[in-house]
C-alpha cells in the first residue's frame, strides 16, 4: 500500500514528523517499509511566465525568452527545450538557485551567463533538472493558474513524503488512505476527519437489473445508472497527483475515479459502459467452458470455482479480480452502470493467481473487504464523476443476498495479561477497544471482553487476536524484554523407550547423514517404489511432481542419491525419519491420524557407492545387503529380528527381506531394483531399508546376568537341511528348546557342493556351554548337543553331516 503525507494528514494530523509517524505505525504492527519524499531539495525555483520567444541569433536549436517571475522585469533567459511556447507556465531557476546535483552536498548553483553572445539570468527546467521524473523532453507546464513568482514546491506540492507499507494478511482494513487513517487516529488519539459522504439524489429513474444467484461467492451488488457522463473529460492536477504518489498512473476521469475511491475508502468498483450490456447483469459461477477477454488483454476459460459477472452474452468479469474487454467504458462513452459489490474472500483467494496475474481489486478481495460500504462507495464516486464528467443520475439500487455474520469474540482480561507478559489495566483495555472502534462490552465482573468486530475487520476471529490488538496499542516497546523463566524439573526417562534422537544418532554414528523431504511426491515414484496406483491426492499441488501424499520413503531416498551423484559424489549414505501417508478406513480424527489415514512415522536410509571410505587397509568394495543388514540390526540392538525372504516393488526380488520383531512385520530391506536402477540412472544398485519407528522405539529393560568364571565347552554342530529351509528358522527352534548351560548358538559356515547331495545344504553352528556354578563335563556336553541333534532332526528331518 502506497500514498502520499499529505493525504494522509488531510484525514488525521497529529503532532508528529514524517519519521516519528513512520516509526510508530512499525510498532504498531503496520509496517512502514519505506518514508522517501516526492523530490529532492531544491530551492530558488519559482513559476514564470514565458512572454515572448525569439531564435537565438548565433544557434539554431536555441531560442531567446523573455520571462515573467512576477517581479516586474523581465528576465531574458536562453532557452534549448523544444516545447517552449508564449504564454506558457515553467519553472525558472533564478541565479543562486540549487538543483539537484550528482549528490546532495554537490548541488548545481545556477549563475548568470553568457550563451553564444546571449546573456542568460536564469533556467527553464524540464522535470528531470528538478529531480522529479527522468522526462527530459521538454519544459514541466505548470498550471494556468499557479500564481507568478510562487515557490514550485509550494506549488506542486512537493514538500511531501510517499510512506510505502508491508502490510501482513491479515491487515486488509489497512489497504486504504482511511483505513491507514484510522490506525493513526487510534495511536495518537488525534481527531479523525473522515470524507463526509452525502447521497446523491437521483435526477432520473434509470435502472438496471441486478441478480445475485450464487449468494456463496457475492454478499451483495450495489450499482447505480449515470446518463450523459462526458468520458473524454480531464481528470483534475489533484486527483493525478494523489493517484500518481499512490502508485497509479492516470488513465481516464472514469477510471481514475474508481482508482480514486479504491484508495481513498478501500472500496474497489467498476465501471461498464451501459450501451454495451445486454440483458440484466447477473452474478454466479462460471459453467465449464466459458471464455472471457479481460481488461487485460488476457482471454481466459472459467469454470465452476470461478465467480463470474454476466449479462445476456455470457461471462464479461470476474467476480473480485478484473472485468471484461466487452463492457468496458471507454473515451466516447456517454451512459454507465457503476458497480460497488461484496465478493466473500473464500471465492476470490486464488483465482487471480490461477490466470498468472494480479490486480489491486483480488488483492483486496481475497483479504476481506468492508462489506457495509458499498453504497457509500457509489455515492463518493458519483460525487466525483458528476463534478467533473457531468451527467444525470439514477438511484443507487442495493441488493443483499448474504452478508458476513460478526460473531462476538470473547477476550480474558486474566489471559490477556499472561500472553503480553505485563498486566496492562482493564480500564486501558476497554480505552483501546474504544479508539480502534471495536464496539465492546464486560462480563464476568469486568474480567472478560466481549468484542464484536466492525465490517472492515476481518482479521479479528479469536481471543489472541483482541490480545494483539491490546499489546500493539499500548505499545511494544513498553513491554519489558526479559528472559522466560520456567521451574526446571529432572523428568525420568524411560529405559524402555528409545527417543527419535536417539535413533539418529546411532545412524550418524554409522556413517549416515540426516536428510528432510517433502511429504508429497511425484506419482510416478509411489508407482513404482511401493506399487501403489492409488496414492492420496493433494487438492492444490506447489508442483505437478509433487502431486500425491507417498506411503514409502524409497522414492525420496533415490531421489537423493540421483542429486548427490550429479555433483560427482561417490559415496552416499543418507537417512530419513519421516511420516508416511496410508489409506485406512479405520483410522480415526486423532493427535496424528485423520479420518480414513494413518499417518505413521517411519525410518529409512540407503547406502550407495563404496562400503568403506578409501583406504589402503582393506579391499575396495561397494555397499550390499548385508551392511544395510549389519546397520539394521545394530539400530534394533539389543533387541534381535528376524529376516523373511519376501518380494517389495522397490527392492531387488531375490535380494530383499521383510524384517520381522517378535514375530510382527516391522519393515523392509534390501537392493534396489534393477529396473529402478536404471531407470533413474544409477550407476550401482543402492541398499535401502525402511522401518516403523514407533516399533524401534521399544526396548528390553536390562536384566541382571551372572557372569561365570568357569570355562567355556565349545562344540560345533554340522547339518544337512532341506535348500529351501532359511537357517533362522533352526536358530530360533534351537533359542527356543535349548537344553540347559547351553549360552549362545551362531551360524558360521555354510556349505552346497561336493558330499551334500542335491537340493540340500550343510549349515555349521557354534554351540557355547557354560554354568555358572561348576564346569560342565563332557558328558553333559555331549548330552546337550545330542538334545540339539534330535530337536532338529525331529521338527526339520535334519542330518548330521559325516
Amino acid at each position: 500500500m502506497q500514498f502520499s503525507e499529505r493525504w494522509l494528514r488531510s484525514f488525521v494530523d497529529p503532532p508528529l514528523g514524517s519519521d516519528e509517524l513512520a516509526r510508530l505505525l512499525t510498532m504498531s504492527g503496520v509496517e512502514v517499509e519505506t518514508c522517501r519524499p516526492v523530490a529532492p531539495p531544491f530551492s530558488g525555483v519559482v513559476v514564470g511566465q514565458v512572454r515572448s520567444v525569439q531564435k537565438h541569433p548565433n544557434a539554431d536549436r536555441l531560442t531567446v525568452c523573455s520571462v515573467d517571475v512576477g517581479t516586474g522585469d523581465p528576465l531574458s533567459i536562453v532557452c534549448g527545450a523544444p516545447n517552449v511556447a508564449d504564454g506558457m507556465k515553467a519553472p525558472v531557476a533564478l541565479v543562486g538557485a540549487k538543483l539537484p546535483g550528482a549528490s546532495p552536498s554537490e548541488p548545481e548553483v545556477i549563475k548568470a551567463t553568457s550563451m553564444r553572445g546571449v546573456e542568460s539570468r536564469g533556467m527553464l527546467c524540464s522535470a528531470r533538472e528538478l529531480g522529479l521524473s527522468d522526462d527530459h523532453s521538454g519544459l514541466l507546464a505548470l498550471p494556468g493558474d499557479a500564481p507568478l513568482g510562487r515557490d514550485v514546491r509550494e506549488v506542486l506540492a512537493l514538500d511531501d513524503r510517499v510512506f510505502m507499507l508491508k502490510l501482513t494478511p491479515n491487515r486488509a482494513d489497512c489497504l486504504s488512505v482511511l483505513g491507514v487513517a484510522r490506525e493513526v487516529a487510534a495511536l495518537t488519539r488525534a481527531k479523525l476527519q473522515a470524507p463526509e459522504i452525502r447521497p446523491v439524489p437521483a435526477a432520473s429513474d434509470a435502472r438496471f437489473p441486478v441478480k445475485i444467484s450464487d449468494p456463496r461467492g457475492c454478499g451483495r451488488f450495489a450499482g447505480r445508472v449515470i446518463r450523459g457522463v462526458n468520458a473524454s473529460a480531464s481528470t483534475p492536477g489533484w486527483m493525478k497527483e494523489r493517484l500518481e504518489r499512490a502508485g497509479q498512473r492516470s488513465i481516464s476521469a472514469l477510471v481514475d475515479v474508481t482508482n480514486y475511491v479504491m484508495l481513498e475508502l478501500g472500496r474497489p468498483l467498476h465501471v461498464y459502459d451501459l450501451e454495451k450490456l445486454t440483458g440484466g447483469i447477473d452474478v454466479r459461477f462460471g459453467r465449464k467452458g466459458e471464455r472471457v477477454k479481460l481488461l487485460n488483454d488476457m482471454t481466459v476459460e472459467v469454470d465452476e470455482t470461478v465467480l463470474c459477472i454476466t449479462d445476456g452474452s455470457g461471462p464479461i468479469g470476474l467476480g473480485g479480480i478484473m472485468g471484461g474487454d466487452s463492457t468496458k467504458a471507454d473515451l466516447a462513452t456517454r451512459n454507465i452502470f457503476l458497480e460497488s459489490a461484496f465478493f466473500y474472500p473464500e471465492a476470490v483467494a486464488g483465482r487471480a493467481r490461477r490466470y498468472n496475474f494480479t490486480s489491486d481489486a483480488s488483492h483486496r478481495f481475497e483479504r476481506g473487504v468492508d462489506f457495509d460500504n458499498n453504497v457509500d462507495g457509489i455515492e463518493r464516486a458519483t460525487r466525483i464523476i458528476l463534478d467533473i464528467c457531468g451527467g444525470e443520475p439514477g438511484p443507487t439500487v442495493d441488493t443483499v443476498a448474504k452478508l458476513p455474520e460478526r460473531r462476538p469474540v470473547r477476550m480474558r482480561v486474566a489471559r490477556a495479561h499472561k500472553i503480553i507478559g505485563v498486566p496492562v489495566p482493564a480500564a486501558e483495555m476497554a480505552d483501546i477497544f474504544g479508539r480502534l472502534g471495536l464496539a465492546h462490552a464486560r462480563e464476568d465482573s469486568g474480567e472478560v471482553f466481549v468484542v464484536t468486530p466492525p465490517s472492515f475487520r476481518f482479521d479479528i476471529e479469536i481471543e489472541e487476536d483482541l490480545v494483539e490488538e491490546v499489546a500493539r496499542v499500548h505499545g511494544f516497546e513498553r513491554i519489558p524484554a526479559r528472559p522466560p523463566r520456567a521451574p526446571v524439573a529432572m523428568r525420568p526417562q524411560r529405559e524402555a523407550h528409545r527417543s527419535p534422537h536417539a535413533l539418529r544418532q546411532r545412524l550418524a554414528d554409522a556413517d549416515y547423514h540426516e536428510v528432510i523431504n517433502f511429504g508429497f511426491v511425484d506419482p510416478q515414484w509411489e508407482a513404482d517404489f511401493a506399487g501403489e496406483a492409488r496414492p492420496i491426492r493433494v487438492l492444490n499441488p506447489i508442483a505437478s511432481q509433487l502431486a500425491v501424499m507417498r506411503t514409502t520413503l524409497f522414492g525420496s531416498l533415490v531421489a537423493n542419491v540421483a542429486y548427490n551423484l550429479g555433483r560427482k559424489l561417490p559415496r552416499i549414505r543418507v537417512f530419513e525419519l519421516g511420516r508416511v501417508y496410508l489409506r485406512d478406513p479405520a483410522a480415526k480424527e486423532g493427535a496424528l491420524d485423520v479420518a480414513g489415514v494413518r499417518q505413521p512415522m517411519r525410518v529409512g536410509a540407503i547406502a550407495y557407492g563404496p562400503a568403506l571410505e578409501e583406504q589402503w587397509g582393506v579391499p575396495a568394495r561397494n555397499a550390499d545387503f548385508y551392511d544395510v543388514k549389519a546397520d539394521v540390526e545394530a539400530l534394533l540392538a539389543p533387541r534381535v529380528a528376524r529376516y523373511a525372504s519376501a518380494q517389495h516393488p522397490a527392492l531387488h526380488p531375490g535380494r530383499s527381506a521383510r524384517v520381522l520383531l517378535d514375530g510382527a512385520p516391522i519393515g523392509w530391506v534390501g537392493e534396489l531394483h534393477p529396473r529402478w536402477q536404471q531407470k533413474y540412472g544409477l550407476p550401482l544398485p543402492g541398499a535401502l531399508f525402511e522401518l516403523d519407528l514407533e516399533a524401534l522405539g521399544r526396548v528390553e529393560l536390562p536384566r541382571y546376568r551372572e557372569v561365570s568364571k568357569f570355562p567355556p565347552v565349545i562344540r560345533d554342530l554340522a547339518i544337512v537341511v532341506d535348500e529351501g529351509l532359511p537357517a533362522a528358522a533352526l536358530l530360533e527352534e534351537m533359542g527356543r528348546f535349548r537344553p540347559a548351560g547351553v549360552q549362545k548358538i551362531r551360524l558360521f559356515d555354510f556349505y552346497r557342493g561336493k558330499g551334500v547331495e542335491r537340493g540340500k545344504k550343510s549349515l555349521a553352528f557354534r554351540v557355547v556351554m557354560q554354568d555358572t556354578a561348576r564346569t560342565l563335563t563332557d558328558a553333559e556336553a555331549d548330552a546337550a548337543m545330542a538334545q540339539l541333534t534330535k530337536l532338529l532332526a525331529a521338527k526339520f528331518g535334519a542330518k548330521l553331516r559325516t
